[in-house]
Order: structure tokens, then C-alpha cells, then sequence
């Protein structure tokens, strides 16, 4: 069974201080009431508050992603709050960082909002920002704010990255005898939205000492719907992998199936993954299991969204799978790089064609 993660405690929210909406305080009140609270570092020559950021690069490249987020596309109110939004958008993008190798250096966020959006929203969604970057080590350097139509809100993040002298780890070095590893979870936050969109809610313990007495398949589902709200990514593990010999990397943001098969076919591969491997490792005796049953477990492994664990491929004989001491670092093994197979298929479970997950327009 693999472990449940760490996380940081969720902090106290600054946002119900101030329920007026953004219509009715300026441009500046809003920054005076964020900026506070974003924390730079020795990188960033020039932070928030001038027309650009200036952000060191040693290695002379930049390696850059951006995400968006839509409420109501990306989030629903009903169960994610904003500092939960924050949280989540931050994720996204070190995930596509860490995904080629490299470091970030410096995050620019954009909110563009309704005016009649509360000011409290727009702090604790700062914050989530600013708590889940300062976690991962992360500068936030600027971004831009505007207003929009009724009812729109809509954030989005650009990162900023350093390889530090490191190739890139693209989607296109794959190759026959690499063993697929995974590094963090499975289907569990496609687990929490299957939940969630079932009518379910976390429950609201009373002490801790009552949530530990809960039964153990509402922990589970709880922390199912956690997962989903806010997924985490272990950002320190793309570099070491890309130090380490991976020959190629993926952010699992769209389904094990739909990312490794982006890998499969920008390599001109067959990603060959074990059924056995993801039940032993990713559905018995885990909250999926747990919460769902073994088959919808299985589903959310191989097609659940937003995860942002990071798909590699390594050699074979690499030190990093084959001596794994530190579980901070661990990849667990998934199957095997195969050549491209007759009928086109670039990802298979026990060689039988595999797909699905999220696509941002079809669903």
C-alpha cells in the first residue's frame, strides 16, 4: 500500500474580515490588502509593485508554464473555497516545472474577477497562493488584475523556472526497456470529484479525537475530497529524477492514461503498464478502495484528473528505482516502455489498448 503524503496545515482565513465587493474599493486597496502576505527570496531583484518583476536566472534559460482556472469550469463554490483555488493553481503549475527538470524561480498570478466579487474572496485566494508557493520554496514576483462579466471569475498562474544547468526532460526521450514510474498518487483526486459531484461533503469533525474514532470509510472519503480541493506535488522530485537519468517526465494532470500516452506518442513508444503493479500499489487498502470499491478505484488510477504526481521513465538499471531507500523520493514501478505496437496504440494496461481522462473540452 503506498503512504498518505504529508500536508501543511490549512491557516486561519484573512478574507472574512472584509466582505465588500471589489466595486466598492480601488485597484490599490485590493494590493495593499495581498502584498503583505507574498513572500519573495534572494532570486527576485525587483518584486511586486513596479511595471515588471526581475527574477535571477543563473542558468541563462527560462523555462515557463501558465494555467487557468475558470469557477464554475475549474471549481465549484459549493465545495472549494478560494484559498482552496489558490492552492490548487499553484500546484498545477510547479507540477509543469518540475515535470521538465527544473526549479521555479517566480510566479506572476492574474485574477480577473466580477466587481461584485467580495474583497475577502480575492485575499484568500492571495493567500492560498502565497501559503502554497512559500511551502514549496517558491517566490510570487507580480501579476495583473481586471474586472470581467457578471458571475466570472477566473485565475491563472505563470511560473517560471531554472533548469540550473540540467537538459530538459522531454515528453519525446522514452525509450524501449525504460521501466514507467510514478512518484506521488493515483486517482485519488479524481476520487474526490466522483464524490463530490455525488452529493457528498466532508464531515466537519468536532475534535480531532472524534475524527479519529470516525469510521474509516469517512476518513477516507474525507480525505478523497481534500486530495481533490487541494492536490500537492513533491516539486523537488522532477530534478533529482532529471539528475538522476529519467528520459522522459509528464505532469499527471489529465489521467495516467491520456498523460502517458503523450509521452508514448511524442517517443514513438508503447507505454506497457501492469495491472497487478497499480492494484497492488494504488488501489488495495487504499482510500480509493476504501471510499469507491476496487473497480471505481481502478477507474480514478487509470483516468482521474488534476493528481499533479509526476509519470517518468527511467533505464532500467537507474539507482534511482532500483535502490529506493528514502520514501520522500520513492517512484513506484508501473510497467514497462515496449515498441510501438501494430495497431497505434501508445499506452496499454497488461498489453490491451488503455485511454480516457480529461480533456478540457470534451470533459
Amino acid at each position: 500500500m503506498r503512504p498518505t503524503e504529508g500536508r501543511p496545515d490549512r491557516p486561519k482565513r484573512r478574507g472574512a474580515g472584509w466582505p465588500q465587493p471589489l466595486s466598492e474599493v480601488d485597484e490599490e486597496e485590493v494590493l495593499r490588502r495581498i502584498f503583505p502576505n507574498l513572500r519573495t527570496g534572494p532570486s527576485v531583484l525587483i518584486g511586486p509593485g513596479d511595471d515588471a518583476a526581475v527574477v535571477i536566472q543563473p542558468s541563462g534559460s527560462v523555462v515557463a508554464t501558465t494555467d487557468t482556472m475558470v469557477r464554475g469550469q475549474d471549481w465549484h463554490d459549493e465545495w472549494s473555497d478560494a484559498h482552496d483555488v489558490g492552492s490548487k493553481l499553484v500546484t498545477q503549475n510547479l507540477a509543469d516545472i518540475a515535470a521538465m527538470g527544473a526549479v521555479a524561480t517566480g510566479l506572476l498570478v492574474t485574477l480577473a474577477a466580477d466587481p461584485q466579487l467580495p474583497l475577502g474572496w480575492a485575499v484568500d485566494f492571495a493567500d492560498g497562493v502565497a501559503d502554497t508557493a512559500a511551502w514549496d520554496g517558491v517566490p510570487v514576483v507580480g501579476g495583473d488584475l481586471s474586472s470581467a462579466g457578471a458571475g466570472t471569475v477566473m485565475v491563472s498562474i505563470t511560473a517560471l523556472g531554472d533548469l540550473q544547468g540540467r537538459r530538459p526532460v522531454l515528453r519525446s526521450g522514452a525509450r524501449v526497456g525504460d521501466v514507467v514510474a510514478v512518484h506521488g498518487s493515483l486517482g485519488e483526486s479524481g476520487g474526490g470529484l466522483e464524490l463530490y459531484l455525488a452529493g457528498e461533503r466532508p464531515t466537519r469533525w468536532a475534535s480531532v479525537h472524534e475524527a479519529l474514532a470516525a469510521a474509516e470509510v469517512d476518513r477516507a472519503r474525507d480525505h478523497l475530497m481534500w486530495v481533490h480541493r487541494t492536490p500537492t506535488c513533491s516539486v523537488s522530485s522532477g530534478p533529482l529524477a532529471a539528475d538522476r537519468g529519467a528520459t522522459a517526465m509528464i505532469d499527471l494532470s489529465d489521467g495516467l492514461a491520456r498523460d502517458a500516452a503523450r509521452i508514448g506518442r511524442a517517443s514513438g513508444v508503447c507505454l506497457q503498464l501492469s495491472r497487478s503493479r497499480l492494484v497492488a500499489d494504488f488501489v488495495e487498502d487504499t482510500p480509493l478502495e476504501m471510499a469507491l470499491g476496487a473497480q471505481r478505484a481502478l477507474h480514478h488510477v487509470l483516468t482521474g484528473g488534476e493528481e499533479h504526481s509526476l509519470l517518468a521513465t527511467f533505464p532500467a538499471d537507474c539507482p534511482l528505482i532500483t535502490q529506493q531507500t528514502d520514501p520522500d523520493v520513492h517512484w513506484w514501478v508501473i510497467g514497462e516502455v515496449v515498441a510501438a505496437t501494430p495497431d497505434g496504440a501508445h499506452v496499454t494496461l497488461d498489453g490491451e489498448p488503455v485511454s480516457g481522462g480529461w480533456d478540457h473540452f470534451s470533459g
